[in-house]
């Protein structure tokens, strides 16, 4: 083990550890728009476009948990803002939800490499969450969480709140939803908050696949964070780790099964259907038959 690995074992951190030694700041940034242009700049600017996540006169919450989806998403918004885009601010807000002192340490360090202003603020849900939240805390700690950004968004002037989810957490909710929920419902890639007046949640990297986010980080030779959670550490695990793997294996056996799984939210036939929900209220086909 190195001296950083002796550092971090035993935190809960699980670290994607960098193959080459850590690129300069020009190069990481560099790499964005050159060597990954086609599986994430494009992919960025796509889902930015499409999805009009960003308005003349935004002032956007990027929210940094320090894991290699977050850290690439802040450097693609300064990327956005450096190449003629410049009509929006941006306010790097970092959560800390009661890390290992190390960690917030190794957090603190990568931002301040790789030139992201960052806010730091704690919330103590590592705590709050091991103590109500039974053998599965994940999605209890991370609903406390999105509360605890959109706080901070706001007391900040916001009026967006920028995460990273991928591809990859696209696909996996529309199936944790239809597998364990009994629903169809997926991760849509922008959404008005209910509880935080005048915050619209936006995810930029909706059409980046984690792969290629995975290949960006050990490029850069950065340690980012994999969930660095002192309480799922200690816990049985989660749903959507058993519905990665399940995809893994489907994907063995029908060609571009993650495509078709993203693209069955948008190819929904209303006559095709039992029923279904809008504003609360719920609908059955037997009603229009």
């Amino acid at each position: 083990m190195t001296e950083k690995e002796n550092k971090l074992a035993g935190t809960g951190c699980e670290t994607l550890v960098p193959t080459e030694d850590r690129k300069t700041l020009k190069e990481i940034e560099r790499s964005i728009i050159k060597r990954y242009r086609k599986h994430i700049w494009s992919k960025f600017v796509k889902a930015v476009k499409e999805y009009q996540l960003i308005q003349e006169g935004d002032k956007i919450a990027v929210a940094i948990s320090g894991g290699k989806d977050s850290l690439l998403m802040a450097k693609l918004f300064q990327e956005l803002q450096r190449h003629g885009n410049s009509n929006f601010q941006l306010e790097f807000i970092a959560m800390d939800p009661g890390y290992h002192p190390d960690i917030k340490e190794l957090l603190i360090e990568n931002c301040k490499y790789l030139n992201i202003p960052i806010h730091i603020f704690e919330s103590g849900i590592f705590e709050i969450t091991n103590r109500i939240a039974g053998d599965y805390p994940c999605y209890m700690c991370a609903r406390m969480r999105r509360g605890a950004l959109y706080g901070k968004a706001q007391e900040l002037g916001c009026n967006k709140l920028a995460l990273g989810h991928h591809f990859n957490d696209v696909i996996e909710t529309t199936l944790l939803n239809l597998l364990c929920s009994g629903n169809f419902k997926t991760m849509l890639p922008k959404l008005k908050s209910q509880n935080y007046e005048g915050i619209e949640l936006i995810r930029p990297l909706y059409y980046v696949e984690e792969e290629y986010i995975k290949r960006f980080i050990q490029y850069s030779g950065i340690w980012p964070l994999n969930c660095a959670c002192m309480v799922a550490a200690k816990k049985i695990g989660s749903k959507r780790e058993e519905i990665k793997e399940l995809i893994e294996e489907l994907k063995r056996n029908f060609t571009n099964v993650d495509m078709s799984i993203f693209r069955a939210a948008e190819n929904v036939n209303m006559n095709g259907i039992l029923g279904w929900e809008k504003d609360g209220e719920k609908y059955s086909y037997l009603d229009f038959y």
